[in-house]
This record gives C-alpha cells, structure tokens and sequence, in this order.
C-alpha cells in the first residue's frame, strides 16, 4: 500500500519533468533566451547577440531582451546599435533605472544631443537613480548646453583617413624610425566580445611625407605575437629600444579585466620574448602604456581599486635596470568619475589623453593638460580632432615640429570600426610669438585675461529623523578631514536647523560629525570628488558654490530599537562576512561618537526551522557580533548578546523569500545612557 502510494505521487511529477523537457527542447525560443544571457555573461557579446536577436524577433521577455541587446552593443563599444534596443526595452517597461542612464549616454555619442539631453534628465530625477550615476548626469546635462563652446575649432586642421585602415579595427599609433607601428585586428581567431579579428602590433613604412604612410600593413614582430589574444597600445623609449604594449582577453577570465602591460626589448636586432610587468594588478584592467620624454617614467591606465572612478591614469619610475616604482594615480584634476586612458607626452612636455569624463563631444574625446604655476589646465582640443563618437590615441610627429601626427578614431566615415587618421596644423604666415594661455580667447581656464576660480562651501540642515520631522536648534556639526579624522571646521545650527557656510577644497573627502544633546550622534560622509565645475561652465571670474546636506538624527531614548541593513549570514552559520562587517563598522562609529549608550544587540531568524534551532542558531550569531563590535575597540560591558529566534516575527506566517528576510534581522536596542 504505501509502495502504491509513492508510485502514485511519483508518477505525476515524473510526467511534469518530461513534459517540461519536452517543452523546452520544442520552444527553440527559449533554448536560444538561455543560451544567449550565458553567452552575455561570459562576455561574448557577439556570440550573445546572435541569439538575443532570434528572441527578440519572437518577442519573448522584450523588456529584459533588447535589454540584453542594447547591452551586448554598449559593452562590445558599439553605442550606436543599442539605441533603438534600449528603447524598446524602457518603452515594454524595463525598470532598470541605469539602462536609462546608458541610453541617454549612447544618444549623445551618437550626436542627438537634444534627446540626449532628455534622456539624462529623466534619469537623474528618478527615485531609483544611482547617486554617482546621477551626478554624472547632472555634469552631462550640463556639458549638452555647451556643445558649440566644445566644438569650436581651434585651427584650421586638416584630417585624412590613412590608405591602410580596414573595416576592421586600427588604432595606437606609435612612431618607431621611419615606421608606424600600431594595433590592428588581423588575426586569424575571432574575438567573441565584438565578432572582431583579434588585435595584434603590425607596422607601415612612413613616407617622405608622414600623411603617406601605406602599404601593406606587415606583422611588427614574431616575438610579441600570441595567436589566442589582444595584443595593443603599443609604446616605445625615446631611445626605441624598449616597448611595451597591453595583451590580454585570452579566455581565461570572463570579461574583459584579463589584460596587462607586457614589455619587451631590443637586443641584438631582435625583440625578446615580452615579460609581464611587476605594476600590473592581476584583479584589473591595466592598459593604454606611454614614456615620458626622457624614457624614465612610464604612464598607463588602470581600473584598479582605490581610483577616482572607471578608468584612471597612473604613472610610475623606471630606472636603468627596469625595475619600476610603486605606481601613482595621477589625481583628480585629470582623473573623474569616468574613463581616461591613452596618455602621450608630447615634444613640449604636454600631457594628451583620451576621457569621457572630462565635458565633451559624445564617448572618448582628445584632451591636453598643461600646469602652468601650479595649477592644470584640462582643454577639450575641439573639432575636428573630437567628434560624438571614440577620438583617442593621439601622438605627434616629432621630424614635422609638432605640426602633424596621428590619432584613431571610429567616427562617420571611416572605413571600418576604429580607423587611424594622420593630421597635420598649417602653419600661421605671422604667428604671435607673444600670445599666453591668459590671453588666449579659446583657453577655457581664464576670462578677460584672469584666471577663472570657483570657491566652494558646505551647507545643510539637521533635522529630527521623524515623520514629520522638525529643526534642531543648537546642534554641533564638526566638520572632518577623512583621512585624518582631523576637525577642519565646526558649525552650531540655528533655530531653523540650518547650518554654514564652510569652505570646501576641490577633490577632498569630509566627514561630518553632528551632536546635540538628547539625540543620538551621527556620521555622514560629503566628498567632493567629481563636483569640481570645469572651467568651461564658468562665465565670471569669480563663482561660489554651495553644496547643501541634510542630517536626520534620532533622539536618544530608552529601549527604542533600530534595525541594522544587511547583516546577512550564511545558510546555518554565524561567522561575519565581510559584507555584514561593513555594515557592523557604522555601529561601531555609533558607540565611538556616543561613548554613554549600552545596548541590547538582537539577532532573529525566520520561522523555516525548529524553535530551538532558531533560538541556538540567533544567539550565537548575536554573540559573534558582539565579539567583532569589541574586536574593534568598544568595551564589552557596554554590549549584551541576545538571540530570539523566531519569538518577534515582524511578518507572521511569511512565504516570499523578501518576507523571510525581513525577519531575518539584526537589531540593537537602547539599554542605558
């Protein structure tokens, strides 16, 4: 009997498994929606989009699809294409806030600035939007009003697309004797992010004039050449004796972070077999190499953690054996919230490089920095060099005095994705030897001849963290230095609540610390980094900005409750993760800034197991926090551990995991103060 009755419930669910397989393997739709969001996760976008293009024409999941879609596009640097698939995607009700965001990105770099411009709005005024990605939008919207100032030409400068480029990809040029030497896909592999040959160094002869370089590219060296990878950005020594170059994308990571700078040198007339270099971080992408002018500093572009935002520019010291420095990033006058790469200094000591987050044109624009009494100068070089799409990689050809060179680009008209275009600067019948950067009309940094300064200030309110809430009168707000923890400034709110002004310093990270009586003390951090105001958006010599905050702070009262957000622990277990030790670290600022509150440290679990277990597992999983709370430095007479298991369930009888979560909670209670 109960043999007939397993059988009878068995046999069902063994018919619902063959059908559904049945069914999966008859909906060639779904089989290929499958196989393409594993492609995209891999990073084979191109592979990615041939299925996602086959789903998407059976209109199955649209919204999430052409998602899918426009993102393969935007992430294998094909902007253009993802526009009308992100449209699709936000007009089938996509509610992914960023894919507006990346809309709005892919509308400027295709030059609809007017749609751009709306798109970007409705971004940065949704509930949703990322915060850093909403000061990018606020900076965007801003750079859209100015696109004609941008664009001004600065000379009258002739660009020619070079004889050799291909429908494939040619870029980074670099200038080796009497060859160009540069980066090309003409592998015979495929690379599966962009459907693309994979990216090798060739060279061209020049000609007698630099514009008159052709020929049939041929492959620059057997000893730097790998058949299953990338190989680009090549970047040689005054002296021409040492390269190096970035390989990467061989497979053995997703994605595109396995690249790294490689070098190699010239010795008895071959090139040896290039070595990896000691500066690389094996967790990011390192790329983009460039040599000083005297050879001894080498520049580059990395990802890694602890930059100022996507991509960063870094430079680091060679001495004669090789043996480089710690690298340094360049800092936050060049650096921003997004990508600069493809440094080159040029015979006047100039620093050029590629950004797209300095105001300009559409993606990667062409920038000079210059330091002039110790301030840097960022210029946007304009049109033609600049254009809605990728302009970057530029290097000066150093025979012509600086009056010509090369740069790539995948602007319209080109004869494939990235061509390689030669330029050249008419020289001027009379040139004003006596003009400098204070009376240059097109510097950006100076007005009627003074240079342009923006003076920044801190401001806010503090108010009850209540509904409604009300000003505190008489609050402390001391203001701290981040790194140091050092008071920088100290402000008392009036009785409206309201605070300032303090002075601010560009590129600086502060901390405020707010204090009154009765409440309970409170941190917040203000940054001000990526809110420096280029001096493009500037029409006075003189600006002030305010920047306004708002701190909520809690009274002080006894057994009030506060939830901690995400201390989740692992299935069973009670060891902090490190995600749990961030959110662990603010109690402690807690403790540390109110040195008089004792507190109840709670923990609760959901109701999916046995009472005791629960109340075992609660307890030792709040003793573990405590125990990390004293790690830290507060004392342990001031903490109690308890763990209630299931007994305060704030959602009784919960069945979507979100509502299991919700009990699932950290809390600390008030005891004393």
């Amino acid at each position: 009997m109960m043999m007939n009755t397993r059988r009878h419930d068995y046999a069902p669910w063994m018919l619902f498994l063959a059908l559904s397989t049945l069914l999966l393997a008859c909906n060639p739709t779904m089989q290929a929606y499958k196989q393409g969001i594993k492609k995209f996760e891999n990073g084979e976008y191109d592979l990615a989009l041939k299925d996602l293009q086959k789903v998407a024409a059976a209109n199955y999941e649209p919204a999430q699809t052409n998602h899918l879609i426009a993102e393969a596009y935007r992430l294998s640097n094909r902007f253009s294409e993802a526009i009308p698939y992100y449209k699709k995607a936000l007009d089938a009700g996509l509610t992914d806030a960023e894919a507006r965001f990346q809309y709005a990105y892919a509308l400027k770099t295709a030059g609809q600035y007017v749609e751009a411009r709306a798109a970007f709005t409705e971004f940065a005024q949704s509930a949703e939007a990322n915060k850093v990605l909403q000061e990018r939008a606020y900076r965007e919207i801003e750079t859209l009003k100015i696109t004609d100032r941008i664009g001004q030409k600065k000379k009258e400068i002739i660009v020619e697309n070079l004889p050799f480029n291909t429908p494939g990809s040619e870029f980074s040029p670099a200038i080796l004797g009497n060859e160009l030497v540069f980066s090309a896909s003409k592998k015979e592999k495929i690379y599966k992010n962009n459907g693309q040959a994979m990216l090798g160094l060739y060279k061209v002869r020049l000609g007698e004039q630099p514009s008159e370089a052709g020929g049939s590219p041929t492959l620059f060296s057997s000893s730097t050449f790998v058949e299953d990878a990338n190989e680009g950005s090549p970047a040689f020594t005054p002296d021409g004796k040492t390269l190096v170059f970035a390989r990467g994308n061989t497979g053995k990571r997703k994605g595109t972070v396995d690249v790294d700078l490689y070098m190699s040198r010239f010795v008895n007339g071959q090139w040896t077999a290039p070595a990896y270099l000691p500066i690389n971080d094996s967790l990011a992408w390192d790329g983009s190499p460039a040599f000083s002018r005297d050879g001894k500093t080498l520049y580059f572009a990395s990802n890694r953690a602890g930059g100022v935002g996507g991509i960063d520019l870094y430079r680091t010291n060679m001495d004669a054996s090789g043996r480089f420095s710690k690298p340094v990033n360049m800092g936050k006058d060049i650096n921003t919230a997004g990508d600069e790469m493809f440094p080159y200094v040029s015979p006047d000591n100039k620093l050029y490089f590629a950004s797209d987050g300095h105001p300009g044109l559409g993606k990667l624009d062409l920038f000079v920095a210059t330091r002039s009494q110790g301030i840097i100068s960022i210029e946007n070089l304009g049109i033609p060099f600049n254009t809605p799409q990728d302009d970057f990689s530029l290097v000066f050809h150093e025979d012509d005095d600086g009056e010509s060179g090369f740069f790539a680009s995948n602007r319209e008209g080109g004869k494939g994705d990235d061509d390689i275009y030669f330029f050249s600067i008419p020289t001027e019948d009379e040139p004003d030897t006596t003009l400098v950067a204070e009376k240059d009309p097109n510097n950006p940094n100076y007005l009627n001849g003074q240079l342009k300064v923006v003076r920044y200030f801190l401001a806010g309110d503090v108010l009850t963290n209540a509904t409604p809430s009300t000003p505190i009168d008489s609050a402390t707000v001391r203001i701290l230095a981040d790194s140091a923890d050092v008071e920088v400034g100290r402000l008392v709110t009036s009785e409206q609540g309201k605070f300032g002004d303090h002075r601010l310093e560009e590129g600086k990270d502060y901390i405020l610390l707010v204090e009154r009586p009765g409440y309970i003390s409170r941190r917040t951090t203000f940054s001000m980094t990526g809110r420096s105001i280029p001096p493009i958006f500037l029409n006075k010599v003189i600006t002030d900005t305010t920047y306004r905050v708002t701190v909520r702070l809690d009274k002080l009262e006894l057994n009030k409750t506060f939830v901690l957000e995400n201390i989740y622990y692992d299935l069973n277990k009670y060891n902090i993760r490190p995600d749990a030790a961030v959110e662990l670290d603010k109690l402690v600022e807690i403790l540390k800034d109110n040195p008089t509150v004792n507190i109840e440290l709670s923990s609760h679990t959901d109701a999916r197991a046995t009472d005791a277990y629960n109340m075992t597992l609660s307890q030792q999983r709040a003793e573990s926090a405590v125990n990390y709370i004293v790690s830290r430095g507060i004392d342990a007479s001031r903490l109690t551990a308890k763990g209630y298991g299931e007994r305060q369930l704030i959602v009784q009888n919960a069945r979507t995991e979100e509502e299991h979560q919700r009990n699932r909670r950290t809390e600390f209670t008030i005891l004393s103060y």
